[in-house]
């Protein structure tokens, strides 16, 4: 935003340089980007009054001019002018005047001779001291220009715009009366407002038209004000002229001017009707769907329904908080108009200008929230220049208000004690209360607390860390010292990353590559690797793209679409794995993420080798599972369970237990949501890395090796087919008792010399005692209970041979 030194200074006038004040309003979190005079440089140029004016001798398009300047002969000038007359005012370039040139160095101007005529100086357009032309000749001044007084001094010329970058949450600097609040605070000075009347008194009994608004919650507050009998012979006067030009705005005609002046000034944005245009009342509306209007930049939009619109009996008069109508619009024969300013809720008001490819200054800050509580003022200050300045007359104010509806200003509790914590200094409470009572906020201390109320106009603030930026902002980030913070240094080691690492390298080092991908995954996989078991499936409200529109509540979501392209692309052997955050809920509220580490594979066992080959199979899925676990844990406590997962096969996948904690689960994917997916056999997992993590962290005592030797029994038994070997397993290793230091399965047999239904299993069983040598005797017997225990428990024969 662009906004003018000078008129700046008339609302606080702090004894600063320019340098000074765009230093100050930068490190207040205003930053300019840039700061420039009105002109460039030049000298020597002075107020002139024509006093006659001659045909050249010698040339057509030239003139013998003589001109005052205050000295005390006139200047004979030749000028080729087409507009120069006799009493008109213009500016003289003296003789050794430097005017300003592109190439920067300036030209001086000298004594010279025309077509044999003395010309001893020049008179200037506005492109001759870097104003832009608005005529083709002179820059004719007002007749009560000051002769011979400097220029630069008369038309401001030395005046500095400041370019400031106003972030997104700051709307309520959008104006001169924002930046100007911010100076008086920042050096403790008060702010000189123009008088404004509360509200000019109607003079004309011609009825304002009827407000309705149906749209309350998008425009709570609306005013409406007529005036009536403008003198459109009257020009926009200079100083509102300049205060625009200089602010980056054209001027256009006095009722539009007036509208952006107000519009710089205060922060509100106002819209003038042609009030001859308007038939029957106004209403204030959503659009209906597939409704146009003709706007004032000669664009015809189509809305869709959700814009809100300025209306009248015949239709949108203006898309509210963006641009006005051309059917309403003010021209220079206008003399009747009416006047909306009113408070358009942001949310109502943002995104609609971009749909259409529009950007205004009205859009710019009704997005960031204008203050409630201005749009009276506004109108007031408006009516005031229109009236004052063109004998217009006022009609009666029009209200529609929805107060409810008005945003509402929460008091904040900010602790005194928190400033210090976050800053990192002592700020005496007054302190504290003078500044935020500056900024508009009201105050009340309560005890070792400040209960602070945001002004209308302060949207961004709703949390005390608000307050202390505030503070620190305006007592001065150069004022607080750097100070070391007290820390108190937690030597605890959160190893999580770390032993995820090592999880992750044995994984690789089985032939799995690591794949990282959204936490966001496709509604159509999450329905195909539907179960209860699962939990609910969260949607997202604005999903970036349809294939990405639920969060994963498992990681299978995003590693089979890897799966699929690489198949696709000829790689018949694939292995990923994925570490991340499983999500299970409906809503925010009762989401429950998990960290959980999964795989995926798909091929034979090994990449095309020479010698034989096979497909992956449920055990070499479980090794690899396997390989993740510590190498010393004890197998008694890992349990398999059969799984239920409706996406996974019935017979080739298991739920995995640790300590009886349930972990994760493995398996082959059901044959028919392979189909659907367009994959072949695939072996799939997932896991908990918490409880896995809680087994790597534990600490395993070392021990003394045993100098008595080991004894190896080796036992064959019959039993049933549907005894699981881990059931076998825990029956032998509750009756071995102590001694039994190792055990495994060596051998499994079905065939013609096995019953149907049974299976021979064959276990190796490793006796040994750490305090003597065991004898004979003491294995036989220890041998002998397990034997018991498996024929007791599970009718299992003892095979001879």
């Amino acid at each position: 935003m662009k906004i003018s030194e000078q008129w700046l200074r008339q609302w606080v006038n702090p004894n600063n340089s320019s340098e000074q004040l765009a230093e100050q309003l930068t490190m207040a979190g205003l930053e300019i980007d840039d700061r420039f005079a009105v002109a460039r440089a030049f000298s020597g140029v002075v107020v002139g009054e024509v006093i006659s004016v001659k045909q050249h001798p010698d040339a057509d398009k030239l003139r013998v001019t003589q001109v005052n300047i205050g000295a005390s002969e006139p200047l004979q000038i030749v000028c080729g002018a087409p507009n120069v007359t006799v009493g008109m005012k213009a500016p003289v370039a003296t003789v050794g005047a430097i005017l300003p040139s592109d190439n920067g160095a300036g030209f001086e101007i000298k004594n010279g001779n025309l077509r044999g005529v003395d010309s001893n100086g020049m008179l200037c357009g506005a492109s001759e001291i870097d104003l832009t032309d608005s005529i083709d000749g002179l820059l004719e001044l007002p007749a009560d220009a000051p002769i011979g007084m400097d220029i630069r001094e008369y038309l401001g010329l030395d005046n500095q715009i400041l370019d400031i970058s106003i972030t997104p949450n700051r709307g309520d600097c959008f104006s001169v009366r924002g930046i100007a609040r911010e100076i008086s605070v920042i050096n403790d000075l008060p702010m000189q407002q123009p008088e404004i009347p509360a509200n000019v008194a109607a003079t004309d009994n011609s009825a304002t038209p009827a407000v309705t608004v149906s749209a309350v919650e998008a425009c709570p507050r609306y005013l409406l004000q007529s005036i009536s009998n403008i003198d459109r012979s009257i020009d926009t006067p200079k100083w509102m002229q300049d205060a625009l030009v200089q602010s980056g705005l054209r001027s256009h005609n006095f009722l539009v001017d007036v509208t952006n002046y107000v519009l710089m000034e205060l922060g509100q944005p106002l819209h003038a009707f042609d009030a001859d245009t308007i038939v029957g009342d106004i209403v204030v509306r959503l659009a209906e769907p597939s409704e146009t209007i003709t706007l004032l930049n000669e664009q015809t939009i189509t809305l869709t329904g959700d814009e809100l619109v300025i209306a009248d009996d015949k239709g949108a008069l203006a898309l509210a908080g963006i641009m006005g109508g051309q059917r309403s619009s003010v021209t220079d024969s206008t003399t009747n108009i009416v006047l909306e300013s009113a408070f358009f809720n942001p949310l109502a008001i943002a995104a609609r200008a971009r749909r259409f490819g529009l950007h205004t200054d009205a859009s710019q800050r009704f997005e960031r929230g204008v203050d409630f509580e201005l749009p009276e003022l506004a109108l007031a200050r408006a009516c005031d220049l229109i009236t004052s300045v063109t004998g217009g007359q006022a009609g009666q104010i029009v209200r529609a208000e929805s107060t409810e509806n008005l945003p509402a200003r929460a008091p904040i509790m900010l602790p005194i004690t928190k400033v210090r914590d976050v800053i990192g200094i002592e700020i005496e409470p007054a302190v504290m209360v003078r500044i935020l009572n500056q900024l508009g906020f009201e105050v009340a201390q309560q005890a070792d607390s400040l209960i602070c109320t945001p002004p209308s106009y302060r949207f961004d603030m709703s949390i005390r860390e608000d307050l202390i930026e505030e503070i620190a902002r305006i007592y001065g980030y150069d004022n607080i010292p750097s100070v070391l913070p007290h820390l108190q240094v937690s030597m605890d080691y959160d190893d999580t990353a770390d032993l995820t690492h090592q999880m992750k390298l044995a994984l690789v080092d089985n032939g799995y590559m690591e794949a990282i991908s959204f936490s966001f995954s496709d509604a159509k996989i999450e329905a195909l690797l539907d179960d209860k078991a699962l939990g609910e499936v969260l949607a997202l409200a604005n999903p970036i793209s349809s294939d990405l529109a639920v969060m994963r509540r498992t990681l299978l979501s995003s590693l089979l679409p890897c799966v699929q392209y690489n198949l696709n692309r000829q790689q018949p052997r694939v292995r990923f794995f994925e570490t991340g955050l499983s999500f299970v809920g409906q809503s925010i509220s009762e989401l429950v993420q998990t960290p959980s580490i999964a795989l995926v594979a798909v091929g034979d066992v090994w990449d095309e080798q020479a010698y034989q080959n096979r497909a992956l199979d449920f055990y070499d899925l479980k090794h690899d599972i396997e390989q993740l676990l510590p190498a010393q844990v004890d197998s008694a406590r890992i349990r398999y369970e059969r799984s239920k997962l409706a996406f996974l096969h019935p017979g080739q996948s298991a739920k995995l237990y640790i300590d009886d904690q349930y972990v994760g689960w493995l398996g082959q994917l059901h044959p028919n949501t392979a189909k659907q997916l367009d994959l072949p056999a695939t072996w799939v997992a997932q896991l908990s890395l918490a409880p896995l993590l809680t087994l790597v962290r534990e600490q395993h005592a070392i021990t003394t090796p045993s100098k008595f030797p080991q004894v190896r029994r080796d036992i064959a038994i019959l039993v049933d087919s549907d005894i699981s070997l881990q059931t076998l397993e825990a029956t032998i290793r509750a009756a071995a008792g102590e001694l039994l230091t190792d055990m495994w399965l060596f051998d499994v047999y079905q065939g013609d010399k096995v019953p149907a239904g049974q299976r021979s299993l064959a276990f190796a069983l490793i006796w040994q005692d750490r305090t003597q040598t065991l004898s004979d005797e003491a294995v036989k017997t220890a041998t002998d209970k397990v034997v018991q225990a498996l024929t007791e428990q599970h009718a299992a024969q003892l095979r001879d041979s």
